[in-house]
């Protein structure tokens, strides 16, 4: 398979998880082949995936392959992740709702949950707005950290610089667990710095960040996100269409609970206060400009450019 690209939505792409990276390469495995296939794009099929397709993809051997496969064997049945749906509502689910280890092809099957299906499919024809990459970008990582903070981050290289990180919700997203560096000098030593460094060394990314203080206290991170001068293999042929695309600045498919939404996000707010008069309603009143700014993404989204506009809907 020559473009091994994974393509999530930006709800699966954000949704907090703990997997290891093992059990993260299996995953991308198969969001890769059930897309290209179509196997194991219903919550009846199984996908398989061997370990010479693991040694290929992440360029290891066989034996560390066949004990990669093992060890997500093992685990990646109990690995949860959660989510907020198109109604604002919390949603718990799991990776694969059924797993098996093949000892004689050296290999696992794996059936996938309806909401990794649901968030796999509703992308196709590229209608969603979703995250995309090539695997080769996080292959060489030896962290699942890294990978993990480079999905969030890769979402984000057209507006160059993200929202601010809740510090809660992004260690979640990360995956580091309630228990683990719980202080901040280890969290940035052993998480943060070793993602970082790692994204800028291996990728065709170039970040940084800063962090955001309440007083003393960090509460979040905003990260800024560049393209390297010449990232590897990162050709629009390679990844479909690009993401500067007219149609991720259109409103096709929003309900109005979703644009009012939206027109509440305060990152929205702060891009586009600058349209109305602060002495007109919209301009004094939460309730009109969420009214008039609705009404405005209806008529005519191409006023609104700075980011995407399903960007808004995540945070």
């Amino acid at each position: 398979m020559s473009k091994d690209v994974v393509v999530k939505s930006n709800r699966l792409n954000v949704a907090t998880q703990n997997l290891s990276l093992s059990e993260v390469r299996i995953m991308q495995l198969a969001i890769i082949d059930a897309r290209e296939t179509g196997t194991g794009l219903s919550t009846d099929k199984p996908l398989v995936i061997s370990s010479t397709r693991y040694a290929e993809a992440f360029n290891v051997t066989r034996q560390t392959a066949y004990e990669a496969i093992l060890d997500a064997e093992k685990n990646l049945f109990e690995r949860r992740f959660s989510f907020l749906d198109t109604d604002d509502r919390m949603v718990k689910s799991r990776w694969v709702q059924r797993v098996k280890y093949l000892d004689d092809e050296s290999s696992i099957e794996v059936i996938l949950t309806y909401d990794v299906v649901n968030e796999i499919t509703r992308i196709d024809g590229y209608e969603q707005f979703f995250t995309k990459y090539l695997l080769a970008q996080t292959a060489s990582m030896k962290s699942a950290y890294s990978v993990r903070l480079y999905e969030l981050l890769v979402q984000w290289k057209t507006a160059k610089n993200t929202p601010l990180l809740q510090l809660d919700c992004f260690r979640e997203q990360l995956g580091v667990d309630d228990t683990e560096y719980k202080l901040m000098s280890d969290f940035k030593k052993r998480v943060l710095n070793v993602a970082v460094d790692e994204i800028n060394e291996k990728t065709d990314l170039k970040v940084s960040y800063e962090q955001v203080k309440k007083g003393r206290t960090i509460t979040g991170f905003k990260f800024k996100v560049l393209t390297k001068d010449n990232p590897k293999d990162t050709k629009q042929d390679d990844i479909g269409r690009d993401v500067d695309t007219a149609d991720m600045f259109t409103v096709e498919g929003l309900n109005d609970k979703q644009l009012g939404r939206i027109a509440r996000n305060p990152s929205f707010i702060a891009d586009y206060n600058h349209l109305v008069s602060s002495t007109s309603p919209a301009g004094q009143n939460a309730n009109e400009w969420e009214f008039e700014m609705t009404n405005r993404l209806k008529k005519d989204p191409s006023q609104f450019k700075k980011r995407p506009i399903r960007d808004y809907l995540e945070y």
